[in-house]
């Protein structure tokens, strides 16, 4: 790991190259590096951050064909962020609306941000061979380079997905859309529809969504009608079924396993108020902080308890609960087209850890529920091996286990529901719900 700090001084592109360099040499996620470079620009300028780094990373397999046909000699150490420089170009060059003489120039300036002032001459040789040899009407013909993937991700996908694997790639690669979800313990939905009209922003409804809505009008969250006042969340669609699909009932207690960032407790609470207890664990104390930011601003209280899921020593002094939601830990495959980055950041052997991972919280979970209990099973995956094929294992190896099938669809031989990219607008998911034997 090679350690660039954060430029003293703030410049657009050499931000945006500094949020690349972390992802992809030091494994950082988009949400931290973004965060830190956003702060120091106005809206505007932040919008532009999001929208060339993570299409950077959208096209990195066909940049890094060009880069490696026009760089003789790959940069090292400190310089290496200029490789992610010269990335950011191509992507302004051939992907975005940004004018070429912008493009190359305004890049060209920032490598002095980044330490490169004796190499602004490569980076401006780098770009104007780029134009000079027409390289933007010069695309790979490998769909593996096509997809934008990684050569790991792209197999797997085409293995489980013959026949919708275009489909998959293509919506992996769009823009997600902005999903709300009406906090209807404070007001209806129809009510806020009136205030969104009022705000004279566009939006949609779902039919299989009672509260929720699609916001067609792109607009920054804390400033939409009642964001202060917690009359809504963002949710996506698919992670909008679980509250649903658990279904809690009056008198019951329920665990929300793997809470943080806190969404779907919240929407446990808003449908079902009568309650005996509702708790929400997570082992990291910092993101259920984030939690507790959520519930006050949406004006709901949920025991908050900080435990390893996966631990069964930890959950000693918790009780039996009616029904649980594992939104187990997952390789996040399903929300590509909302975080970008994670295809890179995901690796191959990742799956088999994240797999035992899920395992040892499955049983752990089981074990914390009660006889006649329901427990639901949630990943924001695309991957069988995290899904269906778990659900199988685990549905062998526990004999009180029993599958509660979500739709028609969701049979014994292949149990649950997989939510592809886009289904109803919705991102990428995976539930399967099971019972336990009285």
């Amino acid at each position: 790991m090679s350690v660039v700090s954060l430029p003293r001084k703030k410049n657009l592109r050499a931000d945006a190259a500094w949020v690349i360099y972390q992802i992809l040499e030091n494994g950082k996620s988009s949400r931290e590096c973004l965060h830190k470079v956003q702060q120091r620009h106005s809206a505007q300028d932040s919008a532009w951050l999001q929208e060339m780094s993570m299409g950077v990373l959208r096209q990195l397999p066909q940049l890094q064909v060009w880069l490696r046909q026009l760089l003789d000699t790959p940069l090292k150490n400190n310089k290496k962020i200029l490789e992610h420089l010269i990335l950011l170009g191509f992507y302004q060059l051939a992907f975005s609306r940004v004018s070429a003489h912008a493009a190359v120039g305004e890049t060209v300036n920032a490598a002095d941000f980044l330490g490169g002032k004796n190499l602004r001459g490569l980076v401006n040789a780098v770009l104007r061979n780029f134009q000079r040899q027409a390289l933007t009407e010069q695309r790979s013909t490998d769909p593996i380079i096509q997809s934008g993937m990684p050569k790991w991700l792209y197999k797997k996908l085409q293995q489980a997905y013959p026949d919708q694997l275009d489909d998959i790639i293509a919506q992996s690669n769009a823009v997600a859309p902005i999903w709300l979800r009406v906090n209807q313990r404070q007001i209806s939905r129809t009510d806020y529809q009136h205030l969104l009209d009022d705000a004279g922003l566009q939006y949609a409804l779902s039919d299989a969504h009672p509260d929720g809505l699609i916001l067609l009008t792109r607009r920054d969250i804390p400033s939409l009608p009642g964001f202060a006042e917690g009359l809504f969340s963002v949710q996506d669609g698919a992670a909008q079924l679980a509250a649903a699909y658990l279904d809690a009932q009056p008198g019951e207690t329920v665990l929300d396993a793997c809470a943080a960032p806190g969404g779907k407790t919240a929407h446990i609470l808003e449908r079902q108020p009568e309650l005996q207890d509702c708790i929400a664990l997570d082992n990291d104390s910092i993101r259920l902080k984030r939690v507790a930011e959520n519930m006050q601003r949406l004006k709901l209280s949920p025991q908050m308890v900080c435990a390893d899921a996966a631990d069964p020593k930890s959950l000693k002094d918790t009780p039996q609960f009616d029904r649980i939601l594992l939104d187990a830990p997952c390789s996040a495959t399903g929300v590509i087209r909302r975080h970008p980055d994670i295809r890179w950041l995901r690796k191959r052997t990742d799956i088999e850890q994240l797999v035992e991972l899920q395992a040892r919280i499955l049983d752990t979970m089981w074990s914390r529920l009660k006889p006649g209990g329901t427990l639901l099973y949630a990943t924001c995956s695309l991957l069988p091996d995290e899904n269906r094929d778990q659900m199988l294992t685990f549905l062998a190896r526990q004999d009180d286990a029993q599958h509660s099938p979500l739709h028609e669809a969701d049979t014994a031989k292949a149990p649950g529901r997989q939510i592809l990219p886009a289904e109803q607008q919705m991102d990428g998911f995976y539930y399967c719900r099971l019972v336990k034997s009285k």
